[in-house]
């Protein structure tokens, strides 16, 4: 299958080696999102509760870029450095996610790039209309 690269300027831009995100068929696998703005590419300011919200924007923008939604999420991948802040990441995550959940994963990390406390990827399931 072809590989098709996605990119959008809603969502913050690559800085490194790594594409936004990566279509092939109906799947899309969309790279690590920390919460900067991406019309800034600075961090977001507030809280932890603006950091996850800023990711699932960054995340969206995406998403919406490869023709999909985050309703199309089927595996979502949490980095948190305090997961006693995990509650936050459920609160959030019910604003921008409906049942069926997708599955998900949340992760301890001692670091994130530019010391957000933050970062998400994902993978998601657009079916092609044909």
């Amino acid at each position: 299958m072809e590989r098709q690269i996605i990119a959008t300027d809603k969502a913050p831009a690559a800085i490194g080696t790594y594409s936004q995100a990566v279509r092939v068929g109906d799947d899309v696998y969309m790279s690590g999102q920390i919460p900067l703005i991406p019309e800034t590419m600075e961090m977001v300011d507030g809280d932890i509760e603006a950091q996850i919200t800023q990711v699932f924007e960054n995340l969206k923008a995406v998403a919406q870029a490869a023709g999909g939604d985050l309703v199309d999420v089927v595996k979502l991948n949490v980095f948190l450095t305090d997961l006693a802040n995990f509650p936050v990441v459920n609160e959030v995550m019910a604003r921008y996610f409906h049942q069926p959940y997708p599955a998900r994963a949340a992760i301890g990390v001692a670091a994130l790039p530019k010391d957000a406390g933050v970062e998400m990827d994902a993978v998601l399931h657009i079916r092609n209309e044909s």
